[in-house]
């Protein structure tokens, strides 16, 4: 636990329920946002889940959730679940706030619920506190704090007059609810109105991960590569040195664009935000775009050969020196620590 959110959780004065909505993946399973929503919510309330489901295919995910913390699971059971985008979420977090008038509701900060988050607003007359990284509770509200300007600044927000809605950046809050034995379990049967339809989702096909790497998105070791690297098999060093750690594989912007790396893979204000335990930058300058999305790391190395790379200003170790001859020597090192 970061020391912030130690601080957070002593500052809990909330008995409230706090709703958080639960994603699930393609075999039903909930993501793996889950814990890091519900724990979030222990920091500030109760924490109170919503998911979706097809009839009748709620129980098992419901005890899951209990183990991950949640006191209580609100099954929203629908017809149209997965095969609308967004649609049967809106509506469940509506019935979710009805029935528990919540202090917040804390949604993932990804593409699909960043939509459910301003739809829900619209529905429910709140607001959205967006890409939070912490929470706490103080003068009887939630309050959201945000890593602005690069993440040279902490902000915060709340919401007056409204229900708070709060997108939580994944992986920027390392706080774990407790797990609770036997969940209260509420089912509520949703009726979509034809008005309420959104997009149709005619297909789903899940892209295998490359190897065993963890999903960039929450990864709790990070390793980029940047334009220094040179070339696309220039780029395979953090793809080697990823894998001795463990870890999920990024870019830059300025990488993706020459090339060297798929777009998914980018880091950065206009890419993903990503808030591991440590992040490698390979060759990174550090441009300002890119820092947005990657200072928010608990340890930030970096390694180049520009003394005067931005990246160093917000390294906490920092190598000068060539990445092809530096990360091969770690690597070596790694190996043999591990066969000693």
């Amino acid at each position: 636990m970061t020391e912030q959110n130690e601080q957070n959780r002593q500052s809990t004065a909330s008995a409230a329920p706090i709703l958080v909505l639960v994603e699930a993946v393609a075999d039903g399973r909930p993501s793996s946002m889950a814990a890091e929503l519900l724990g979030a919510a222990s920091l500030v309330g109760v924490p109170v889940a919503v998911v979706t489901a097809a009839p009748g295919a709620g129980q098992g995910v419901a005890e899951q959730l209990g183990a991950l913390g949640a006191t209580q699971v609100l099954v929203a059971e629908s017809e149209q679940a997965g095969a609308q985008l967004g649609s049967v979420q809106v509506a469940a977090l509506a019935a979710g706030v009805g029935q528990f008038s919540p202090e917040a509701v804390l949604v993932p900060n990804t593409p699909e619920s960043r939509a459910v988050a301003g739809r829900l607003a619209v529905r429910v007359n709140g607001a959205v506190c967006a890409d939070a990284v912490g929470l706490r509770w103080a003068d009887e509200e939630v309050i959201a704090q945000h890593s602005v300007f690069g993440g040279d600044f902490t902000s915060e927000s709340t919401v007056e007059g409204g229900p708070r809605i709060i997108t939580v950046r994944p992986g920027s809050i390392s706080q774990r609810a407790q797990p609770v034995q036997a969940p209260q379990i509420h089912t509520a049967t949703l009726e979509l109105s034809q008005g309420a339809a959104g997009a149709q989702i005619r297909e789903v096909s899940e892209h295998a991960p490359a190897g065993d790497r963890p999903a960039l998105r929450g990864a709790k070791t990070v390793v980029s590569g940047g334009r220094g690297l040179g070339s696309a098999e220039g780029f395979g060093l953090a793809e080697q040195l990823a894998d001795v750690l463990g870890a999920a594989v990024g870019a830059s912007r300025a990488a993706v664009d020459a090339g060297y790396a798929a777009p998914e893979l980018q880091v950065g204000q206009t890419g993903v935000s990503v808030t591991p335990d440590l992040y490698v930058a390979l060759g990174i300058s550090g441009a300002i775009q890119h820092r947005a999305g990657m200072q928010t790391a608990k340890t930030i190395v970096a390694i180049d050969k520009d003394p005067d790379a931005p990246i160093f200003e917000i390294a906490d170790f920092g190598v000068v020196g060539d990445a092809f001859e530096v990360v091969p020597a770690v690597i070596e090192q790694i190996q043999a620590r591990r066969s000693g």
